[in-house]
């Protein structure tokens, strides 16, 4: 959790400004005649007169759910309500030593709208507060005067018991602070779609029960899994979800698997139970193919997709219609996950090892990790996803928590395609000397014009966007850098804004500062020639169509937009890790081209998200029997590859947790970062209990700093570890850490990150 990050937050996620610290003195009381659940007391302070309080946002005005007794003009009229008057509420301050729930006092006025979940406004600190009514009391065990709850902002009661608890056991494993969950997990109100949403249908003002769900669509019918039956325990599994029963599966994908139809097709066995799924993928590409096979299943009316690409209004309304419980099957990206599913039967997660999957906003939590907490808290059954298979899902099997779905070898052998890695053989030498060093070897062009002479398309992974973005010296291959601010130097192969040709536009660029490069000398031998380090997307576009000319070739990411599919023809067909298109029928043949590149990248993960990528990418291509072809441009002899040539993610995933675990990294062990300023990470370690192994700190270099730039302040980072088992209890220290740091106002904020997806 990071304190800048948290205090200064986007409105447009939902956020409002929080409440500036109260003074030294009066942190350890509860402000304005708020009080600390369980903590007594006396309160100090008087609370001034304000206006009447109103739902509707009029003061004095009328109330939606019936008429009620007009409130008095002056705070000292109002009377509690007279059944459980006390109010617990998650006030919206993002601040760990004041991450707890505070009581209030709920005026009689109030009383039929102030239930548990609705949007509530509070004085904090002396300031007007958004909040959450956590739950209602008869009494609290402060001993003083309590405060008035201000205004209840809406009677549709957002926030379920079950999110709640979700949101608190999120925030207690990263070490966050509640309030930062809540904004990932209930959406910005918006005022209109909430009226606009309220139908014959909706349930009473004030009632916390959803309405009932429709009727599943009539074409919807029992679920045959027969596409689940490759798989052992595939049958199994839909059966118990058929049931209603929990459980916890990770499902290793085949090559070419239709996977949007079989999670529709739990989904289905799950609705059939008259229990809600959430699925969860990683981009808005995954939505719409899930959704469209969910809605072919379920009717249009029995699924709603959730992103953040709908806009506040519509995002708000098909959110409402869930938490109503007019739809029982939410499809979504990452705050799908907390999406308030009546009766939640399925949790799924598609593609974990994705780094969509984790929020870059405090307290950063991962999608994997909170469906486990969830299926864990609601006795809901969990199906983690994927081609690839990650050590974090490994782990689940391992314990014996979660069973594998997986098909027999010869399944697998049969729905794969070839695939070949370069210099495999010795045969492959003999024919082609070069093709250790040639980037795109003959053995890779037979199978590209093999595929484009049967009529189907041809896919070109490159790892990398741009022309040239990495450009080295020809004589010693250091890396060609700019004087001014020693950034790495590029190519972009753009033209001037007139479409003529730009003399600077073909000149080595700085990739930081932007400045031209027309004199280049290599610092370290004093070579004046340069060469590739790497090819992007572009040049490799521009490459491919003087080689096969005549022949389409299309892009994918890497700047230009991503597509979605494209038609069963003769094309090749360029895209960055993670823009590949389906192909209609399958593409005929796939080049994985500059594997060094990929593996070359300093992180703890990139063997396994190599493979990952390497997966998803050849998983879109035939069968062998049809003619598949796989090339890849990696030697042979390294496991990844090895991997990726027998098709083996579960033997892959379990080598990588055996050899994290021999180093001590995870999922083997619990991890966090700290960054921030050297005296700031200083302060935090010291806080530290004796059990934490701290790794560091080192200095991390500045990026991005152009010439005459005031230098940086040393930033620093830590690694901390402990065994899984005391992870929870690093969480709490790293959080009583930044608690006690709030409550003295230090102003150097320092970013904590438990499990963090990189680790360089």
């Amino acid at each position: 959790m990071t304190t800048s990050s948290t205090v200064h937050r986007s409105r447009a996620a939902g956020a409002v400004p929080s409440p500036a610290p109260a003074r030294p003195s009066e942190v350890e009381r509860a402000p304005e005649g708020t009080a600390l659940p369980g903590v007594p007391g006396p309160v100090d302070g008087a609370v001034a007169d304000a206006p009447p309080p109103a739902v509707s946002g009029r003061p004095g005005g009328p109330q939606r759910g019936g008429s009620v007794a007009r409130p008095g003009r002056n705070r000292g009229e109002w009377r509690p309500a007279a059944e459980l008057p006390v109010a617990r509420v998650a006030v919206d301050v993002a601040l760990a030593h004041l991450d707890r729930p505070f009581d209030y006092r709920v005026p009689e006025h109030l009383a039929a709208v102030a239930v548990p979940g609705v949007r509530l406004r509070v004085r904090f600190a002396g300031r007007l507060v958004d909040g959450y009514l956590l739950e209602r009391l008869a009494e609290s065990p402060h001993t003083g005067k309590l405060a008035w709850v201000e205004k209840v902002v809406s009677p549709e009661p957002v926030l379920t018991p079950e999110v709640a608890a979700l949101c608190r056991a999120v925030a207690d494993r990263y070490a966050g602070v509640l309030a930062d969950v809540l904004r990932l997990a209930v959406p910005p109100r918006h005022a209109k779609a909430e009226a606009a949403a309220v139908d014959v249908a909706a349930p009473a003002e004030g009632s916390t029960e959803p309405a009932p769900a429709p009727a599943a669509a009539p074409g919807a019918g029992p679920v045959e899994p027969a596409a689940w039956r490759r798989y052992q325990h595939g049958a199994a599994l839909l059966d118990a979800l058929a049931r209603g029963r929990t459980a916890h599966a990770v499902w290793q994908a085949l090559p070419g698997e239709c996977w949007p139809e079989r999670l529709a097709e739990a989904a289905a066995a799950t609705v059939a139970a008259g229990r809600g799924a959430v699925l969860v993928v990683p981009d808005q590409r995954d939505v719409a193919a899930l959704h469209a096979a969910c809605a072919a299943r379920l009717g249009a009316d029995g699924v709603v997709a959730l992103t953040a690409e709908l806009g506040p209004a519509e995002r708000y309304r098909r959110w409402l219609a869930v938490r109503r419980g007019h739809v029982r099957v939410v499809v979504g990206t990452r705050s799908a996950a907390f999406a308030p599913v009546d009766r939640l039967g399925l949790l799924a997660v598609w593609d974990d090892g994705d780094d969509l999957h984790s929020e870059p906003r405090a307290p950063y939590p991962h999608v994997r990790d909170v469906l486990v907490l969830r299926a864990h808290s609601a006795g809901a059954a969990l199906l983690v996803g994927g081609f690839a298979r990650t050590a974090e899902a490994h782990v689940l099997v391992g314990s014996g928590w979660a069973r594998e779905v997986v098909a027999e070898r010869a399944t697998v052998r049969a729905a794969m395609p070839r695939i070949t890695a370069l210099g495999e053989t010795d045969a492959q030498l003999v024919r082609d000397p070069d093709s250790r060093a040639a980037r795109l070897p003959h053995l890779a062009f037979e199978a590209a014009r093999a595929a484009l002479g049967a009529g189907r398309p041809v896919l070109v992974q490159v790892p990398r966007a741009g022309y040239l973005p990495w450009l080295a010296c020809g004589t010693c291959r250091e890396t060609a850098r700019c004087r001014h601010c020693a950034g790495p130097l590029g190519l972009t192969g753009r033209r001037g804004r007139d479409g003529a040709h730009d003399d600077a536009a073909g000149l080595p660029h700085c990739r930081w500062c932007g400045r031209p490069d027309s004199a280049f000398r290599c610092p370290a031998c004093g070579s004046r020639r340069l060469r590739a380090g790497v090819v992007g997307s572009g040049r490799t576009a521009e490459e491919l169509g003087r080689a096969f000319p005549g022949t389409a070739v299309r892009t994918s990411g890497g700047g230009a937009p991503v597509l979605a599919e494209v038609a069963a023809q003769p094309e090749l067909v360029v895209a960055t890790p993670g823009a590949e298109p389906r192909a209609a029928g399958g593409y005929g043949a796939a080049l994985l081209l500059d594997g060094w590149a990929m593996l070359s990248r300093p992180d703890l993960r990139v063997a396994e998200e190599t493979l990952r990528r390497w997966f998803a990418a050849a998983a879109l291509v035939v069968p062998h029997t049809e003619g598949g072809r796989v090339v890849v441009m990696a030697d042979t002899a390294i496991p990844v590859v090895q991997a990726l040539v027998r098709w083996d993610p579960a033997g892959h995933a379990a080598a990588e947790l055996a050899s994290r675990a021999e180093v001590g990294f995870p999922p083997a062990v619990r991890m966090a970062t700290v960054e921030g300023t050297a005296g700031a990470v200083a302060d935090m370690l010291a806080e530290l209990p004796a059990v934490v192994e701290v790794l560091g700190p080192v200095e991390l270099d500045p990026v991005g700093i152009a010439a005459g730039d005031e230098p940086p302040e040393v930033r620093e980072r830590a690694l901390l570890r402990v065994p899984r088992a005391d992870g929870r209890a690093m969480a709490a220290a790293l959080h009583a850490a930044q608690a006690a740091r709030t409550a003295r106002k230090v102003p150097d904020p320092v970013r904590v990150r438990l499990d963090p997806v990189e680790i360089g």
